[in-house]
């Protein structure tokens, strides 16, 4: 799986013009699942992001995680992240079928949720419109292939 966490004050999705899923301080994560992925995966990236510590604390030093400041997660299906760009047209082969990928997204997202926190997200292979408001900014890349 890949993800890219951004550090938000707010973060919205919206399909066909109407609000499906918003926060406010959180994370907007992208979630792109590959072909190799299991639930196990899904699981340990969820329990990674939840960990994270990227909000600040008192000394203002990257140290708090989400549940120490409230936060909700935005969860966007991304299987933009698997683009092979080795031409100028980027192929999407490389990501996992919908049969595949929305049970592992999902799966995700379940997770998050079991572990205490508001989750909010998009509409697997829907066209959206993410806006958000960046905190930092502080974005933060995972592949859980390497």
């Amino acid at each position: 799986m890949r993800a890219v966490v951004t550090r938000v004050k707010s973060a919205s999705v919206e399909i066909g013009g109407k609000v499906n899923g918003a926060i406010g301080q959180g994370y907007l994560v992208l979630l792109g699942v590959g072909p190799n992925d299991t639930e196990d995966t899904a699981v340990k990236l969820a329990d990674k992001i939840c960990n994270l510590r990227i909000f600040e604390d008192e000394n203002e030093k990257m140290n708090l995680n989400l549940e120490q400041v409230g936060g909700s997660i935005l969860v966007v299906s991304q299987f933009t992240l698997y683009a092979d760009t080795s031409s100028r047209r980027p192929g999407f082969t490389g990501a996992a079928k919908p049969d595949l990928a929305i049970p592992l997204y999902e799966k995700f997202m379940a997770h998050c949720w079991e572990r205490g926190f508001d989750v909010q997200h998009g509409e697997f292979g829907a066209d959206m419109q993410v806006f958000s408001q960046n905190d930092g900014p502080v974005t933060i890349l995972f592949d859980t292939e390497k």
